[in-house]
């Protein structure tokens, strides 16, 4: 049994992966820039020159799709990260300590790590980025 919205897996996973990306670069964007708002007094240095970078050039590449694998794979890993210095230590579950979207973040990413570029990614282009119409993940 197939679902109605099968047909549309590999078309739905690139749009994931570009949004993913999208809303990532703006946590860069805010970090190196203070734009669109400022970063809360007292965060650490390293938060901000070593997160900062992470996100804006991590967000840019999942979004167009260029060393896909690669990318994701250390943006999960960021996140994981973030997840256990500023929220794990302070609640067991992510709805207790704002860890949502930390999480969140760190799966997504694991996930287009798994599966790479899918369609519309400069890696299909480059011809090394799973991007064969067949859906994510499929050579």
């Amino acid at each position: 049994m197939t679902s109605f919205l099968s047909k549309y897996s590999a078309q739905s996973y690139a749009l994931m992966r570009i949004m993913a990306g999208f809303l990532f670069l703006w946590h860069g964007i805010q970090k190196l820039f203070d734009f669109p708002v400022g970063m809360p007094p007292g965060v650490p240095a390293f938060i901000i020159y070593v997160a900062g970078p992470i996100e804006l050039i991590g967000g840019i590449l999942v979004m167009i799709g260029l060393f896909t694998h690669w990318t994701a794979f250390i943006t999960s890993g960021q996140m994981a990260v973030a997840y256990w210095i500023g929220h794990g230590t302070k609640a067991l579950l992510p709805l207790q300590n704002n860890g949502e979207l930390a999480v969140l973040y760190c799966f997504v990413f694991l996930f287009i790590a798994s599966q790479g570029g899918g369609i519309w990614s400069v890696d299909s282009l480059r011809g090394g980025g799973s991007g064969s119409p067949g859906g994510p993940g499929k050579q």
